[in-house]
């Protein structure tokens, strides 16, 4: 009998009601093969299956889980609310206030937030913004980012110099994705070149500082500030989708790393807590143009509510103590250095890039730059190292391009069993 069996059984009963098993398509395992393990519960770093596998969790949620599963000042945040305010009113709180004023006080380039629900309904949101603030419709995005799934980002590169999109999902316009133009990323001549002709039609360049959805890839020396250039050059706005950076490579997220300013700023995942909640906001001058202040609409029901205002204000007190970041940082480099020489001693060639507390691991002899070369990696080395971890105990992305998340709970132990594990699982790819 399988040591998942009740997992495939669970899975399995899933598929009669849910699209595919899942509700969010990397969860259905398509990408490396099998059914995925079905989690009963987590603690720390560590979760559990409803069979009693437990895993080291390297996923944590996809990123929102920088101080482990279930975090005792957490979860007294999400008990007092439940049990002394309400999950939900559809009214101002002083919650909102409180986890507004630690984004503003955290993050250089935003003055005022709005909170929404989603990444993707951040992004959208703050796409709409640009384009009312700069009367323009295009945007200017790159190859390999992943900005939620709204029609417009929807969207694979054109020929040439890719002045115009064409959909990759069933279901958007051509109309809509006409609007996106998609060059590579880390590519900064070719976005002075695209400039030349059609920078004076851009609202906005939309960019991850450091890409997280074609594995982890690192923005080039000069890239950031050379985006941040054209856009003052062609009088468009810079977005920074910091949705899985925002509080996890620094306090202050990318722009602080990396010493630059964007002029939006979209987060999620840390600000909730690891509840669905995410924002956008940037300078007064350009957030008070979003109603009721201005004319440019956004609204939801459940924005701010209660629960995941809680959650995101014990969060960022957490992550605000003093040497929180240091210790993530610790912790990266180990787990870096760790597998590094795991891959090296069974000679299987890897490429381990790493952004503080986000790190990806490619299996290929040279660096990987964007997603042209994200792609080319050997995705069957991928799937047995995967798999390997996996039987071992260690639960890792489903997929070659996502990103390993790193928490403030994984210790010195959980490193060592973890490269003890991908030293047998390295071992494997080599034979196969």
């Amino acid at each position: 009998m399988s040591y998942r069996a009740k997992s495939e059984r669970a899975f399995e009963a899933a598929r009669q009601f849910l699209v595919g098993g899942v509700n969010s398509p990397v969860r259905a395992y398509q990408a490396v093969g099998g059914v995925p393990p079905v989690i009963a519960s987590g603690r720390g770093c560590r979760i559990q299956d409803v069979d009693g596998n437990e895993y080291i969790d390297w996923v944590g949620s996809w990123g929102p889980l920088i101080v482990g599963h279930r975090h005792p000042d957490v979860v007294a945040a999400l008990r007092q609310v439940i049990e002394e305010r309400g999950v939900s009113f559809g009214a101002p709180t002083e919650l909102e206030t409180e986890l507004a004023s630690r984004v503003v006080e955290a993050v250089p380039s935003i003055e005022r937030i709005r909170f929404v629900n989603s990444g993707t309904e951040a992004t959208m949101s703050a796409i709409r913004l640009a384009r009312g603030a700069t009367g323009r419709d295009a945007i200017l995005k790159f190859e390999g980012c992943y900005h939620g799934h709204s029609d417009g980002l929807l969207v694979e590169a054109g020929s040439g110099a890719a002045t115009l999109g064409h959909p990759n999902s069933p279901g958007v316009p051509e109309a809509i994705s006409a609007l996106t133009a998609v060059l590579p990323y880390n590519d900064l001549e070719r976005v002075r070149e695209f400039g030349e002709q059609h920078g004076e039609r851009i609202a906005a360049i939309l960019v991850e500082p450091v890409a997280g959805n074609m594995g982890l890839v690192l923005p080039e020396p000069g890239y950031l500030e050379g985006l941040r250039e054209c856009c003052d050059r062609w009088g468009s706005l810079l977005v920074f989708d910091e949705v899985m950076t925002g509080f996890r490579v620094a306090r202050g997220g990318a722009q602080e790393r990396w010493g630059v300013r964007p002029d939006l700023t979209v987060l999620g995942k840390i600000v909730g807590g690891g509840l669905p909640v995410a924002a956008y906001g940037g300078p007064a001058t350009l957030m008070d143009q979003i109603s009721p202040a201005g004319p440019i609409y956004q609204a939801g029901t459940l924005s701010g509510n209660p629960l995941g205002m809680a959650a995101g204000c014990a969060t960022l007190d957490l992550v605000a103590r003093p040497g929180f970041y240091e210790g993530l940082e610790e912790t990266g480099r180990a787990f870096e250095e760790g597998l590094r020489e795991a891959a090296a001693s069974n000679g299987v060639p890897v490429q381990v890039n790493r952004a503080g507390a986000m790190l990806g691991l490619f299996f290929s002899k040279d660096p990987v730059k964007d997603f042209s070369r994200s792609a080319a990696t050997d995705d069957a080395a991928f799937r047995t190292f995967f798999h390997s971890m996996l039987e071992q105990g260690v639960y890792l992305p489903p997929s070659r391009f996502e990103t390993f998340f790193l928490s403030s709970v994984h210790g010195p132990d959980d490193i060592e069993a973890t490269v003890r594990a991908a030293d047998v699982a390295f071992g494997r790819c080599r034979a196969s």
